[in-house]
């Protein structure tokens, strides 16, 4: 019998790539996806489609919870505008412990179903400076969760971050080898009312970026 594991999957490109690795490593895949109150719950309703592609929505698990008392973020208060691309310092964007919260939460569902391992498409190559996408935390909370779960005092429970140290056209490339449709997978956060994405945000910009040095075009469309 396959080993289960859970995927963090947004449907996002870098999480639909890691769902697609998982999958093609032989594991017993569990997606867990999180709507916290995000602008861009569209990239939600696309991944229903991939998730079809490969035979999981009933397995599927979405965990809801309401983020708006962080005020200060971008993605949870519509008030504020999303900034445009900026490598010099970490963006509005940026949700307060937002990968504690949901690995905590995904740790226990782990125990719950009895899987030994947590996959999370976070990266620290191409990426907005988030800290919590960096293998210092990673590292750190599998330290956590040895100690501090049942399950990883037992036996064993880790986080895995399999494209930690990529570059985003290393990511597409792999997704690409891996036949993942990126038409089917969302990365912007300020999209239009039809879903269009904008381009200029943190996340489209690495996005095209990731594509061109790829060699490819990206296949969603762009107001």
């Amino acid at each position: 019998m396959s080993e289960k594991c859970i995927v963090l999957f947004s449907g996002g490109l870098d999480s639909t790539t890691v769902l697609a690795y998982a999958l093609s490593q032989g594991y017993d895949v569990w997606p867990l996806t999180f709507l916290y109150g995000q602008r861009h719950e569209v990239e939600v309703a696309k991944s229903e489609k991939t998730l079809e592609k490969y035979g999981l929505t009933e397995r599927r698990r979405i965990f809801r919870m309401d983020l708006s008392l962080y005020s200060k973020c971008s993605l949870t208060n519509s008030e504020l505008e999303i900034p445009e691309y900026d490598p010099s310092h970490i963006p509005t964007t940026y949700v307060p412990a937002r990968n504690i919260i949901f690995l905590s939460i995904a740790t226990g569902y782990a125990e719950t179903i009895g899987a030994k391992k947590i996959f999370i498409g976070v990266n620290s190559v191409d990426y907005s400076g988030y800290p919590d996408c960096r293998p210092e935390f990673i590292e750190a909370f599998n330290k956590t969760i040895s100690v501090g779960t049942k399950q990883g005092c037992e036996s064993k429970i880790e986080v895995v971050s399999p494209i930690m140290r990529m570059s985003k056209c290393e990511i597409i490339r792999l997704g690409t080898s891996l036949g993942v449709d990126y038409s089917l997978t969302h990365s912007c956060y300020d999209p239009t009312p039809e879903g269009l994405s904008c381009g200029v945000c943190d996340s489209c910009r690495l996005r095209l970026e990731g594509f061109r040095q790829a060699g490819l075009t990206d296949p969603v469309k762009y107001r």
